[in-house]
């Protein structure tokens, strides 16, 4: 049996909010595989274990580019190891001028666009230089570029934290902004259900079963409460089954209120910053002690 250890325990209790013993038993019982022990609490607690699915693990900005006649745009995500440096004007202007890049040149990928005139030099030279000005590592980490089949609206939050292009058909400037804005609020994976990872509808009904029968649901209904739970967790993951954000009835859901205008969301891209990078946490004191006892020793 794998052994538990107490890093294990607090990585878990960070991702899911449970109480340390919840989380000790659950990586117990999961042999120490860490996704499935986070399932297994999930099971036992509910929506208090899903912490992790929002959870921002980096700094750093999203660049955006949006072309006038909205035909065209482009999104980039650099990172930086603080939120200072994510503040810096130079790097800011370095992730903006990456987002011209990739709408004007199309690189095929990071390296692509890091070999790209930028400046007196590449993207990878003025990158390289403004980490030797500033003394902190910056990386391009993702981008998209998008070409419209209708009309691009974006949107950036949060100091730049979340990036949002929506590419809407039909409508007015107002529901494309409107719809950028609840894209970001809401975070939806996929634009309707054909968008949704398999295993994700797997891994819910595999949790909704395992609930019913905890709480003593007869077998014969397993089936139906997994699929009930399904459906819902798609109206929450997917734009046009969530209820609009601004919906004045609490009610209306984006597929209704798309309908009620005469619209149609062709597509969508959201950028959240550091979304699904792990990020290293120091234990300063734990540093601290380190230091002094090293210093006794010399």
């Amino acid at each position: 049996m794998a052994e538990i250890t107490a890093g294990m325990v607090k990585e878990l209790r960070e991702k899911t909010d449970a109480p340390m013993m919840e989380c000790k038993k659950a990586l117990t019982e999961a042999g120490g595989d860490m996704a499935k022990a986070e399932e297994i609490l999930r099971v036992k607690l509910g929506n208090k274990a899903t912490k992790a699915a929002t959870r921002v693990a980096a700094e750093g900005v999203v660049g955006m580019y949006l072309a006038a006649d909205g035909k065209l745009g482009a999104v980039v995500e650099v990172n930086s190891e603080t939120d200072f440096v994510a503040k810096n004007d130079e790097f800011i202007a370095l992730a903006k001028g990456c987002a011209e890049l990739v709408a004007s040149r199309q690189p095929a990928d990071v390296a692509a666009l890091s070999a790209l005139p930028m400046g007196e030099g590449t993207v990878e030279s003025t990158r390289a230089a403004l980490v030797g000005k500033i003394g902190e590592n910056m990386t391009l980490r993702r981008f998209e570029r998008i070409a419209a089949k209708g009309k691009l609206a974006s949107y950036v939050h949060g100091g730049s934290k979340i990036g949002v292009l929506v590419d809407v058909t039909g409508g007015d400037d107002q529901l494309a902004k409107d719809l950028a804005m609840h894209i970001a609020a809401s975070k939806p994976k996929a634009l309707d259900a054909s968008g949704v990872p398999a295993d994700l509808l797997d891994t819910e009904r595999r949790i909704a079963v395992e609930k019913a029968r905890e709480a003593g649901k007869p077998e014969a209904m397993l089936d139906k409460i997994a699929e009930g739970t399904v459906q819902k967790y798609l109206k929450d993951v997917t734009l046009l089954g969530q209820v609009f954000v601004k919906a004045e009835d609490g009610k209306q859901t984006i597929e209704q209120l798309l309908k009620a205008k005469g619209a149609t969301v062709n597509s969508f891209t959201l950028y959240v910053v550091g979304e699904g990078i792990e990020k290293k946490v120091n234990d300063f004191a734990a540093e601290v002690a380190a230091q002094a006892a090293a210093a006794k020793k010399q």
